[in-house]
């Protein structure tokens, strides 16, 4: 989730939008999943928040920040080797 969230949030979105595209994309997530996660999130400094007061109703809006991309690219590259290392073991190839 924290992946998927910090690619989803390079484009500024409110929490229920973003639960509403995660899922759309194939990453169900719960309400009371995502909400603390963004939080969490933005206290780390991965993400960064602003109240949106123009609209009828005030929607908080969140944004990965430039140390949130800092820590995605590491997380991608993870990401890649474990998938490399998982397709070498079904595969059965020797590394």
């Amino acid at each position: 989730m924290v992946v998927a969230s910090l690619v989803a949030l390079r484009r500024p979105d409110y929490g229920y939008a973003l639960l509403q595209r995660l899922t759309g994309h194939g990453f169900p997530v719960d309400a009371n999943t995502l909400y603390p996660l963004l939080r969490r999130l933005a206290e780390q400094g991965l993400l960064t928040s602003e109240w949106n007061t123009e609209e009828s109703r005030p929607r908080k809006f969140y944004r990965t920040s430039p140390d949130g991309e800092a820590a995605l690219d590491r997380l991608l590259a993870d990401l890649a080797a474990v998938q490399t290392s998982m397709t070498a073991l079904l595969e059965g190839v020797d590394r």
